[in-house]
């Protein structure tokens, strides 16, 4: 089976963005493919003209993406660059683009092409960049990116991934899945025994994500744990994500802890298995999810309206709150 060129980036992304992952494999409970499956184009016929041109040495791009997570249909794409030593070198000052092509279709023709938006990761530290583009079939394509530091020579480069038909993960267009998420009322009253927040806020644990479906009320669900994720990127999701609240008091805000935990001496631990592994729970199997931190925004026809993976910007979750308050 050919090797793309992707897993190289990936393994270079876990140094340079230290993304959390979850289990590696997905439970027995773990739902039917998200998204309604589309044509998959033909297997290119030689890849070794396309990939790999760059103009420099020093500046690397990376795809972070699961593997089968980049699905036909619209897809928020998030990327950065690192330099020859592995070290982030994404920043405001640097612009970047992208533009996408069909391999197995017309490898010289460009079907979209999109500016990137730089979000800091870590503020002030090493940041990624967000492009919304579109797939319209499975397949092999070829990703093109030009990056340019303040006024120095722009840099372009190439690489390749695959598209899937579909995808586990919960997207934006489904249904929520109507989940039973732990509650206050579950815990006695007590947040600390639900969540691995060091200051959990009672707002985050009211209502449960069946019960804002049935009730027709849009939600935000955020899968994060500060406990088990504790790199300044991922930890903090929750912390970002607080002050939110009580500007949309009309949008309920739901914090879902990803791993199965148990409570031992009034502490919140892990409950790994066999193999000292962390394990979903069935909350993170109804959605799909392999990694963590995501947040979801649902409307209240209970349609997922917006989904963000590892990072945000308030930008984004502004905007996509707007749109279902």
């Amino acid at each position: 089976m050919r090797r793309s060129p992707i897993a190289a980036l990936l393994a270079a992304a876990c140094v340079a963005l230290a993304a959390c992952s979850g289990p590696a494999a997905p439970s027995a409970t773990a739902p039917v493919a998200s998204g309604t499956a589309c044509g998959t184009a033909p297997a290119p016929a030689d890849l070794s003209a396309w990939g790999g041109t760059t103009t420099s040495k020093s500046v690397i791009p990376v795809l972070i993406a699961n593997p089968g997570e980049l699905i036909c249909g619209a897809n928020r794409v998030l990327f950065s660059f690192i330099d020859d030593s592995n070290r982030p070198i994404g920043s405001p000052d640097r612009s970047a683009s992208v533009t996408i092509y069909d391999l197995g279709r017309d490898p010289g023709k460009a079907i979209q092409s999109a500016d990137a938006t730089f979000v800091w990761a870590i503020e002030n530290d090493r940041g990624i960049y967000v492009a919304n583009l579109t797939f319209p079939e499975a397949g092999t394509y070829g990703l093109e990116l030009k990056t340019q530091l303040g006024s120095a020579t722009p840099d372009k480069m190439r690489l390749t991934f695959d598209v899937q038909p579909s995808s586990g993960v919960v997207k934006v267009g489904d249904k929520a899945p109507a989940t039973k998420t732990p509650t206050l009322a579950d815990a006695g009253g007590d947040a600390t025994k639900i969540s691995t927040d060091p200051s959990p806020d009672p707002a985050l644990y009211q209502t449960s994500v069946d019960q804002d479906l049935a009730a027709h009320k849009p939600f935000v669900v955020v899968f994060a744990t500060p406990k088990f994720c504790t790199t300044a990127q991922c930890g903090p999701t929750l912390d970002r994500i607080k002050p939110f609240v009580a500007r949309y008091p009309g949008v309920a805000f739901i914090h879902v802890e990803p791993y199965k935990l148990k409570l031992e001496h009034g502490t919140l631990q892990a409950d790994l298995d066999s193999a000292s592994q962390l394990q979903q729970t069935n909350v993170t199997a109804a959605w799909g999810l392999l990694s963590e931190p995501w947040v979801f925004v649902v409307d209240k026809d209970g349609i997922v309206r917006a989904s963000f993976e590892l990072i945000f910007s308030d930008a984004e979750l502004t905007a996509a709150l707007d749109a279902v308050k």
